[in-house]
């Protein structure tokens, strides 16, 4: 499947809106909840605009992951730039619909592309230790493991972080 990446607008706001309404309880089942307050129509417009500001003013590079016909498959982020050090935090997330098919693989190729652009020289990324498809994302593209844990509560367990690092 052919993907391509697009910086998110506020042009974006009602479609990333639906993605995200519609892939909520997919995601929750693998990342912690932005709370319900996130799915009201107002307070998600609220918070992409303050996205949106924080890529104005280059702390973060919001994208999104589009097919030919320009649905929104996903969407792929560079956040907490720091601009002295050059370096940036990864995180994507794939509708379930398109789960499994090689997308976040060539979406994080794709972005990690981009970072000479941006000015960012270190990428660093978190996922689960149960979550093996986003390690080998991760590891297809140049990422390293870093011998660095951390454990944290999720849906009531305490469940382990494994931190990977991937430099230009």
């Amino acid at each position: 499947m052919n993907i391509r990446l697009t910086s998110c607008t506020a042009k974006d706001t009602e479609a990333l809106y639906a993605f995200e309404i519609e892939n909520r309880l997919y995601f929750e089942q693998s990342i912690p909840s932005r709370g319900d307050a996130y799915y009201l129509p107002e307070t998600f417009k609220e918070r992409h605009a303050a996205l949106l500001q924080e890529q104005q003013d280059g702390s973060s590079f919001f994208y999104l992951i589009k097919n030919e016909a320009g649905t929104i498959l996903g969407r792929i982020n560079l956040v907490d730039r720091n601009q002295i050090e050059k370096t940036a935090q990864l995180g994507y997330r794939i509708g379930q619909v398109h789960a499994g098919k090689g997308i976040a693989k060539e979406a994080v190729r794709l972005l990690l592309g981009q970072c000479r652009e941006h000015d960012i020289d270190k990428v660093q990324a978190k996922t689960t230790d149960a979550n093996i498809a986003s390690q080998k994302i991760l590891t297809h593209n140049g990422f390293k493991r870093v011998d660095k844990k951390e454990e944290v509560a999720f849906n009531g367990q305490r469940i382990q972080l494994m931190h990977y690092s991937w430099r230009r």
